[in-house]
């Protein structure tokens, strides 16, 4: 007798498992969602869901806010250069596989 394959759901973090993990307020937590910083889907009843590297996201955005002192739109900002910097050096090490390289920062 076969069963059908049920669908693997991804890990994902709620909102007070996030608040808890990067020691911020849930409400501060709730703030960045609204403001587009931190990305989250939210269920039929209103809840948030977050992915397992939401609580990193939100303590570098309380990092950049206090000590450089940035407004949130431009914490958007950085964080945005920082993933596209991400993605040339992946490029990069998969252009230039095999060949020791240095970093470029």
């Amino acid at each position: 007798m076969s069963s059908p394959l049920l669908p693997v759901l991804p890990p994902r973090l709620d909102l007070a498992m996030v608040a808890a993990s990067s020691a911020t307020h849930p409400e501060l937590v709730r703030r960045f969602v609204e403001l587009g910083l931190v990305p989250a889907t939210q269920d039929g009843s209103g809840r948030l869901w977050f992915t397992p590297a939401a609580p990193e996201l939100v303590r570098r955005i309380v990092r950049l806010h206090a000590d450089l002192s940035l407004n949130y739109a431009a914490v958007a900002l950085v964080i945005d250069l920082l993933a596209r910097i991400d993605v040339l050096e992946n490029r990069r090490w998969v252009i230039r596989s095999g060949k020791d390289t240095q970093q470029w920062r």
